[in-house]
């Protein structure tokens, strides 16, 4: 069991080691394509600004919390697509019959996607996720401790979990309808989008769709309650952890899709 763990971790390595000397090839376009995607996301965050800076607050959320709630889910989602790209692009891959090669193929499917559509170019999106976290840092009343520190880590974790469930469901749903079924992208760019906030200025009718339909609150809206101070419920923190349990099932309805898989034909 070690010996495959060891050999799928240095095989998904290589495959980043590949797409990484792949986009060096063409450096100026990478770096201004990085460039592009740092500067056209600020569009969402100068909105947020504007009204803000108008209204002072937003349901008691102050500029600095808001811009914490959001470059923390801008984070995840980026991270989300550049490790889960293969998933966000599975209706392509089955169209092509590219899936049939991966089928052949002695080596975990789900690795080969994985590894295969590592999306580098994300890393503007992170870049600009990480310039507004460190200034939410700067401009936010936190009280920085080891246990709110711990609840960002896992907020990354947990987010960047949810938002890959998510792309992994999405291809699940691919196996019979050949096609990504945009419902689910509601749950993914959809809760990027309003991810900017957090989720109880929308009413409690949506904060209860997205604790018990969809455990988007547990990578968001809780552990931001403890991370600013507006909670002393500590276990609130480890609410990301729960995003574990959704991957699971999301990976059990991948493993149905497949065991029911036809070919496109192509």
């Amino acid at each position: 069991m070690c010996e495959r763990i060891r050999k799928s971790t240095k095989l998904y390595f290589h495959y980043l080691s590949v797409a990484l000397r792949s986009t060096m090839q063409y450096k100026m376009s990478f770096f201004m394509m990085v460039i592009g995607r740092f500067l056209l996301s600020f569009n969402g965050i100068l909105g947020v600004y504007f009204m803000l800076s108008r209204f002072g607050h937003v349901k008691g959320y102050t500029f600095g919390e808001v811009l914490l709630c959001f470059s923390i889910i801008q984070m995840d989602f980026a991270l989300a697509e550049c490790i889960g790209g293969g998933f966000a692009t599975f209706a392509s891959t089955v169209r092509q019959g590219e899936f049939d090669r991966i089928l052949l193929r002695p080596c975990s499917t789900i690795l080969q996607l994985l590894g295969g559509k590592f999306r580098i170019d994300r890393i503007g999106l992170i870049l600009q996720a990480v310039v507004m976290f460190a200034y939410g840092v700067a401009v936010s009343p936190v009280e920085w401790t080891f246990g709110r520190s711990l609840t960002v880590i896992l907020m990354l974790f947990g987010g960047t979990t949810l938002f890959t469930s998510f792309f992994l469901l999405r291809a699940a749903f691919t196996f019979f309808t050949l096609e990504g079924l945009e419902l689910v992208n509601i749950l993914t760019y959809g809760a990027q989008e309003h991810g900017k906030y957090p989720i109880d200025i929308y009413g409690k009718k949506m904060l209860s769709f997205c604790t018990y339909i969809i455990p988007y609150t547990l990578v968001q809206y809780y552990p931001l309650q403890y991370l600013l101070g507006r909670t002393d419920q500590w276990y609130y923190g480890i609410y990301p952890l729960g995003a574990v349990g959704f991957l699971l099932m999301c990976y059990a309805a991948w493993r149905f899709g497949m065991r029911h898989y036809q070919s496109a034909g192509s």
